[in-house]
């Protein structure tokens, strides 16, 4: 088992780094790929063909690794705290606090005349995304500190998130043309409107919520066999979920903010780790999830690029045949 193990990390691992120079040389431009090496390691490329390998290219396979580790990551702690199937990083609303966030933003702020704001200005469409998502979690984790029941947390965040939709829908309705577009093309999603500086801020915090992540390994393994039995075996039921909410908030509302809403990600691959792999185990599916979900995002941003569609349209059409196939194939996959 041990030994099989190791060969699918080995496997899965020369297909990312595969794709992730694929990610790099497939494009609009016509660039070979001793150019790309030569581009990467500092060689004699052209200098436009070092901009476009370096600046725009490798920029988007390092968010596209990044966001599917961290949409995954955040999918399986979801799945396994709730113990729902269909739970992904987006159910305790991050995603439709996000949105909130750049819809006040994007079409509020020009109904209100703040448009021209400098405070506002300064925020961004990331930034608001972000305030969005973290009061989001602020909210989540007051309820929490009342309410026991885990599956009623779940339903508030469903309301919550139905809630949030329902302002949104209510600013396009008021919004002019312009910024309902742009809201519009924020929904589906984006690699490339993140700049090499912000790879470098975004890395960090990625990378606090995978450890977080890490650290819930234990307690996660626990729970699959109930919350009563790891409440017996001591485990603080209440700090996992603040962690995991804390995680969650890291990973899918930093990615959310800086790419737009990315879905089924976070749904597929935690089970699309869980077949491949044949265990619950969180020591194995972590690192697990984390690979095949960069490796995922990776040949979506090449398929997305090779037919020029929004990233989100390619993980959706990716995902939900997935989805659908494990839901009704493999009932047990939570046991």
């Amino acid at each position: 088992m041990r030994h099989r193990t190791t060969i699918l990390f080995a496997l899965l691992g020369v297909v990312a780094l595969a794709l992730f120079v694929a990610d790099i040389a497939v494009g609009s431009v016509n660039i070979s790929l001793g150019e790309v090496l030569s581009a990467l390691t500092g060689g004699g490329a052209d200098a436009t063909v070092r901009s476009i390998v370096v600046d725009i290219r490798l920029v988007k396979a390092l968010m596209a690794l990044l966001a599917g580790a961290a949409l995954s990551l955040s999918g399986l702690q979801m799945q396994t705290l709730f113990r729902n199937p269909l739970a992904g990083p987006y159910v305790l609303g991050v995603s439709s606090g996000a949105s909130f966030g750049v819809a006040l933003f994007l079409l509020g702020a020009p109904l209100l005349g703040l448009s021209s704001n400098p405070v506002v200005a300064a925020i961004g469409t990331a930034g608001a995304a972000w305030i969005g998502a973290a009061a989001v979690l602020v909210l989540i984790i007051a309820l929490s500190r009342r309410i026991k029941d885990i599956m009623v947390i779940l339903i508030l965040g469903m309301m919550l998130s139905s809630a949030l939709g329902a302002l949104v829908e209510i600013l396009q309705y008021l919004s002019n043309e312009a910024a309902l577009k742009s809201f519009v093309v924020w929904t589906m999603g984006s690699l490339g409107d993140v700049t090499l500086q912000q790879i470098a801020f975004i890395a960090p915090i990625i990378i606090v919520g995978i450890l977080l992540a890490v650290l819930t390994i234990k307690p996660l393994n626990i729970l699959l066999l109930g919350e009563q039995y790891a409440v017996t075996s001591g485990v603080n039921i209440s700090r996992v979920r603040l962690s995991v909410f804390l995680s969650t908030t890291l990973l899918a509302g930093t990615v959310t903010a800086f790419c737009g809403p990315i879905g089924f990600v976070g749904i597929a691959v935690p089970h699309l780790a869980r077949m491949l792999f044949s265990t619950a185990d969180h020591r194995i599916l972590i690192p697990a999830s984390a690979l095949l979900g960069a490796t995922m995002l990776l040949l979506g941003d090449i398929i997305a690029k090779m037919l020029l569609l929004p990233i989100n349209t390619v993980t959706a059409l990716m995902g939900i045949p997935v989805v659908v196939y494990i839901v009704t194939r493999n009932r047990n996959l939570m046991q």
